[in-house]
Parts: structure tokens; sequence; C-alpha cells
């Protein structure tokens, strides 16, 4: 097993990667000091799978647990979704010394982890990620939320998890299609913090692709690293963890656009990232070489890099001003100036951001 910790004081957590742990899960729990009742969220897709062995290392550890099992999809990350894991919660009576524990993707995290933050006031939740998205990204640093019509997560919190537990076996009963688009999120900390990085991925496509232990276990936990690293420094998005963002002010717009049914949230960051460095060229910060590079390795995953030419551009447009990262109205952009770094751009003109969607939409 390998650990990587973020570091935040007294919120300071591990993130242990491993293979076949989800059957040790209840130990480290004890492990932490954790005694109380577990609420198990997970869903209709990864419970089937991996519930049984994790509710029983609970209760080999003596922790007894309340199983809420929800829907699949990106279309269920909702406030109604939150009421659900409420009402089940308040049902089986657990107090504000429960825990609570996400088994699944990046939807499940994002939803129990919002719950858990204003349950009660606030308590403790653990991350099981069983997607590569979610083990990459968004397991990590305690953003969580739920999804309104006019937008992707506006609503949520900063709640950081006691401890993130990542199993790569899990990634073997992962759909093909899912876990590419997880390497997108891998391929954006390339882009904005780790050369090197992207340069293995350029030299690994086939070894990932076919889930090799050595470079899949390399990527994950260099992801962790560079997010851990990046959420130490700036836990609240005050300024350097806006870069995590890459590619995700169009892959946002396009998901919601879209009705959050076309596009995976890593396919969508992968055609954003495109367009995003676009954009950069556009704007004379980056030569064309460098964002070739970025579309070659995007495509070598089999990711997409077009926006939809039918999409609806004006509900695109609309999408991306409803941006939660916009400050005063104005559009926030990370860009990158060459591999491995970005820098933050507001008050680009509309004009060159509608140049760049329609390169996009040609490509």
């Amino acid at each position: 097993m390998t650990t990587v910790r973020v570091e935040l004081g007294s919120r300071s957590y591990p993130i242990t990667i491993g293979s076949g742990i989800l059957t040790d899960v209840g130990e480290r729990l004890t492990q932490l000091g954790i005694s109380s009742s577990i609420a198990l969220v997970s869903n209709t897709t990864v419970f089937p799978l991996y519930g049984a062995a994790v509710a029983r290392s609970l209760s080999a550890a003596g922790l007894s647990c309340a199983e809420i099992i929800l829907p699949d999809g990106e279309e269920h990350k909702t406030m109604a979704s939150a009421e659900r894991i409420f009402d089940a919660m308040l049902r089986a009576r657990l107090d504000r010394t429960s825990v609570r524990v996400a088994l699944g993707g990046g939807v499940i995290g994002d939803l129990a982890g919002f719950a858990a933050s204003v349950y009660m006031r606030g308590i403790d939740f653990i991350q099981i990620p069983t997607t590569l998205l979610a083990q990459v990204d968004s397991s990590v640093g305690g953003k969580t939320g739920v999804n309104h019509p006019l937008g992707k997560n506006m609503l949520g919190t900063f709640w950081q998890p006691r401890l993130v537990w990542i199993d790569v076996d899990t990634l073997l009963t992962l759909p093909r299609r899912e876990f590419i688009a997880g390497v997108a999120e891998i391929i954006k900390y390339g882009i904005i913090w780790d050369r090197e990085l992207f340069d293995f991925l350029e030299t690994q496509v086939q070894n990932v692709l076919d889930l090799d232990s050595g470079p899949i276990r390399h990527i994950i936990r260099r992801s962790c690293e560079i997010k851990a690293d990046v959420v130490a420094r700036d836990e609240r998005e005050g300024g350097l963890r806006a870069i995590l963002n890459f590619g995700h002010t169009i892959g946002h717009a396009l998901e919601t656009a879209t009705g959050y049914t076309s596009f995976l949230h890593g396919e969508a960051v992968a055609v954003g990232m495109c367009a995003e460095a676009e954009l950069a060229r556009l704007l004379g910060i980056i030569g064309a070489e460098e964002v070739l590079r970025v579309r070659r390795l995007v495509g070598a995953y089999g990711l997409p890099s077009a926006i939809p030419g039918d999409i609806d551009l004006d509900l695109f447009f609309h999408s991306m001003k409803l941006d939660k990262k916009a400050v005063s109205g104005a559009l926030r952009f990370i860009l990158p100036d060459r591999i491995g770094n970005v820098t933050i751009h507001r008050a680009i003109p509309e004009s060159l951001i509608r140049r760049a969607v329609e390169q996009a939409m040609t490509a």
C-alpha cells in the first residue's frame, strides 16, 4: 500500500492506495478511532459489486451499518437525492457521532460528502472511490455538492473526509468508457503541473489502457500527490486551487447544455481542455505545437476533443456565464502557457471565446 497525505493541520487525512484492500476498511476505521454507526452510501451499480464486501468488513470491525442505495448517474446528483440520504439517516436514528462512507464514483462522493457536511451541522465521512476519475480527483480535496438545473455543482460545501481509501482493483469492473473518462483528469494534471506526467502518459498509452498495474498505480499516486499539494496550499480556492479547473469552464457548460446525458464528466473536461488550449493559442500565450500535443494525447486515449456541431450555442454560452468561478460576471479561464504550467486569465473578449468554441466545433 501507498499513502499520500493531505496536509491541512488538524484536518489532515491520508489517501491510501492499494490492491485488494476493500476488505480491510473496517479495521482501518477502527484504527482512526471510529466506533460509531456507519451510513454506507452507494448506488445501484456499485453496491452489488462491492457493497457486501465493505459491509462485512465494517461488521467484522464491530461497526453497525445502515445502507443507503441511490440510482446511478449524474442526473441524480440533485438536492432530491441528498434529501433521500437525510431521510434514511433520520429513520435509522443516526446521530452526529455517526460516520458516512461514500462507496462509488464522483456523484456518490459529492452527494455523500454534501449530505455529511450539513447533517446535524456536519459529521465525519470516508471516501471509497471506485472510478478512476473519483480516485484521482473528486474524492480528494473536500469539494462536495449537487447540481442545479441552471448549472453544475451550484450548491455545495468544502468538507474534508477523514480518509480516502483507494482499491485499484475496482477499476477491473469499471466500464471502459468510464475508465477512459477518468484519464482526462490525469492528463489535466500533466498540463497544469507536471510535464513529466504528461510525457509518461504519452509513452504509456497502451499500458494504461491495458490496466497494467505499474503504470496505473503510478498515475493514480502522482495525481493524488498533485491534488494534495494544491489543496494543502489553497483549500478553498482563493487562488492556486483554481488551476484545477482547467478544461472545466467550457466542460461544465457543455455538460449543462447537453443535459448531462451526452458526455461523461471526464469527456466534457477533455473537450474543454482542447478548446481552452486553443483559446490560449488565440491569445498568443502558447504555441500551436503544444496545443497539438494536447489534442493528440486526448485522442490517443479515445477521448473526445470536439464540441458537437448541433449544440445550442445560446444555451451553451448562457450556461458558461453562470459558471460559479466567474468573478463580478467576468469569466475566469485557466490557460496553459506551456505543458506543465497554467495561468489565470480574466476579462477575455467574448468574441475570442466564441472563436475558440467554433474551432472546437470543427475539430
